[in-house]
């Protein structure tokens, strides 16, 4: 073989290489640190990167993420810019203050669709004019198991029509407002204690009860035109031994075959102990490819270019050695394109950008707070912790436990509100401040699960030993169902549920407007 000839195919090897490289680079969607985009992920998105999903450490003011977003769209204008805003617990946006929006729990528990439609228009409008295409949300999960640690208030009920009725109207909101919905976690994360964060979620259920609970919320966002639909790193064992996120069975089988899904399939996030403690996440990666997926998230802890390359490669391995066609990568990078492209908004959506315009601050609230105070549940008469005499302000006991690594930190409470009460954090086995607690004009205890913890009823029963007139005040997904009054539950832990609860205990507050 001559020089020239040998250089010639090396020449082509070489560009083929590079090429399915960048065809790989296309089914990807990776974090990454800062409010501006690294130098590694500007020349990644150049080269032909899928996506990029955003995080609350990206996130300082909506201006700041126009200028980030408009930075990545400038090198690639079909590049999918992602974020989780599920409104409620679960936000991005506003990560540093509490969400402005009540979360699914709250707008499932006041059963308006109209107010729900109206709040994923709200949640559109704000990424839309963010420079956000795709947004993971809604949960269509159906909250069977109450002590499930992470779906919890993500859920709009335990009732399969009801969660169906609002992730369509939500999904639909949304995308009246330009921005691509994701109904998630398909099929279906509710019914398991399991966060798949941490190792793999089993889900006991047999086939006909997937069907009959878990599936129809998703079954319903597919038939009101969901752009997007993510797998959960689940395993039902009657129907499949593979999570459904790397099952051909689930994804290309059941959710395109059955239920006649022609979006973009998205996974969850493949560095998950649930996918990366078993399979590796480059594995991963792979067997989500050949079981039907399109967009590869690459999510929230380890932002970088070192995951990046490495399930990059495997890829490509794959592709090289035969175990993935060229023809599936292809078809999934094109599909990923494909929710580049903002929707264009409807006319209803053109009304209302119009007329929010032109309406105060309160105004845009208002759909946010009539839903806030729709889903309120109350035990009893309530004390009216605003009416303390003189200057004494009402002791307010907040129970800490550490959240789920999908909702992190956010600041959470009636203090968070802007609510005048002094606010004092209490973590597991703390001692209560009983001095204080004796002499307050008027207390209340804050939980987050209530169910979930024991401790905290424990708290509960000590603090209504020197103070039976305390309000329990339950902010996250359990219910006041049994629970001696006074108390109240709001089914999220937003600054729009927290408005609500503040208002019924007769205290002023002010938030976040959207």
């Amino acid at each position: 073989m001559t020089p020239v000839r040998l250089q010639s195919q090396q020449a082509t090897s070489a560009d083929a290489g590079a090429a399915l490289r960048e065809l790989a680079d296309g089914v990807l969607m990776p974090c990454f640190d800062g409010l501006v985009a690294p130098e590694w992920l500007l020349r990644r998105v150049a080269g032909g990167l899928g996506g990029v999903c955003l995080f609350a450490r990206n996130i300082a003011s909506p201006q700041q993420v126009r200028a980030l977003t408009g930075s990545l769209l400038a090198l690639r204008s079909d590049l999918v810019i992602a974020i989780d805003e599920e409104a409620g617990d679960v936000t991005r946006f506003d990560a540093a203050t509490g969400s402005r929006f009540p979360g699914a729990a709250a707008l499932g528990r006041a059963d308006d669709t109209e107010l729900t439609r109206e709040i994923g228009y709200q949640v559109g409008v704000l990424l839309r004019g963010a420079g956000i295409s795709l947004n993971f949300a809604p949960s269509a999960d159906v909250a069977v198991d109450r002590s499930n640690p992470v779906i919890g208030t993500r859920s709009f009920g335990a009732d399969p029509e009801l969660v169906a009725r609002h992730a369509v109207a939500f999904l639909t909101g949304q995308q009246e407002a330009g921005v691509h919905a994701c109904v998630k976690h398909f099929p279906g994360h509710g019914d398991t204690a399991t966060d798949s964060h941490l190792s793999l979620a089993v889900v006991a259920t047999d086939g006909a009860g997937m069907t009959r609970v878990a599936l129809p919320p998703f079954a319903a966002a597919i038939a009101a035109g969901v752009a997007a639909v993510m797998t959960g790193h689940l395993v039902i064992p009657a129907i499949d031994d593979l999570p459904a996120s790397l099952s051909p069975r689930w994804t290309t089988e059941i959710l395109r075959g059955d239920m006649g899904f022609a979006g973009v399939v998205v996974t969850d996030a493949l560095e998950m102990a649930a996918i990366a403690g078993n399979y590796g996440t480059a594995g991963g990666a792979v067997l989500a490819l050949r079981a039907g997926a399109d967009l590869l998230c690459l999510g929230g802890e380890d932002a970088g270019e070192v995951m990046l390359d490495q399930v990059r490669d495997a890829i490509v391995h794959a592709v090289q050695q035969g175990e993935l066609s060229v023809q599936r990568l292809t078809d999934a990078a094109a599909r990923v394109r494909s929710l580049a492209v903002l929707i264009e908004p409807d006319d209803r959506a053109a009304r209302q950008a119009a007329a929010a315009q032109a309406a105060s601050a309160a105004d845009l609230m208002s759909a946010a707070d009539l839903a806030s105070a729709a889903a309120l549940e109350i035990a009893g008469p309530l004390p009216q912790l605003g009416a303390a005499p003189g200057d004494e302000r009402a002791l307010v006991l907040r129970c800490d436990e550490p959240g789920s690594l999908a909702v992190g930190i956010v600041p959470w409470g009636l203090a968070a509100a802007g609510a005048d009460v002094t606010e004092v954090p209490l973590r597991r086995g703390e001692p209560l401040p009983l001095n204080a607690l004796r002499s307050a004009a008027a207390v209340a205890l804050l939980t987050r699960d209530l169910h979930r913890h024991h401790w905290m009823s424990d708290l509960l029963a000590d603090v209504r030993a020197s103070r039976p007139d305390a309000v329990l005040v339950e902010m996250g997904s359990a219910t006041i169902d049994g629970i001696a009054p006074p108390a109240i539950a709001s089914h999220g832990a937003s600054v729009a549920n927290a408005r609500a609860v503040a208002a019924a205990l007769g205290l002023n507050s002010r938030g976040p407007q959207s």
